[in-house]
């Protein structure tokens, strides 16, 4: 960080004791280590929150690209089952015009009676009751 080589710190410490004097000089150096200690601390705990920040953000885009691919699914199933419908929509509608073609009151009791066995016929493990 600094450019500071070993001739240098040898200045300052001279330096320092010269102006504190050997008295105050072994407080001072504690001090001044316990300070550089809280200010390593400290920096180390911004660099731990700003990647903390970092990874957020980064599950926040995760996230989102989630929703959008969920999204996007959702809309193409409910697109394919609408394609469905409208593929067996007219086999519904033509199965339902031949039951409706078919005489079921017309002819009273006889028309009844003759449609009953082709009825039960049509209808596997029904029995003819007539």
């Amino acid at each position: 960080m600094f450019d500071v080589g070993l001739s240098e710190l040898m200045v300052i410490a001279v330096v320092a004791l010269i102006v504190i004097g050997p008295e105050r000089l072994p407080k001072v150096a504690r001090t001044a280590g316990l300070l550089l200690g809280r200010l390593q601390r400290y920096v180390g705990d911004v660099k731990a929150d700003i990647n903390r920040e970092i990874q957020l953000d980064e599950l926040r885009k995760m996230q989102q690209e989630v929703a959008t691919q969920v999204s996007t699914l959702g809309a193409s199933v409910t697109h394919e089952m609408r394609e469905i419908e409208k593929a067996v929509e007219p086999a519904i509608a033509t199965d339902a015009a031949t039951v409706a073609t078919t005489p079921t009151s017309a002819g009273g009791a006889e028309a009844d009676a003759a449609s009953a066995p082709s009825l039960a016929a049509a209808a596997p493990g029904a029995e003819n009751k007539t």
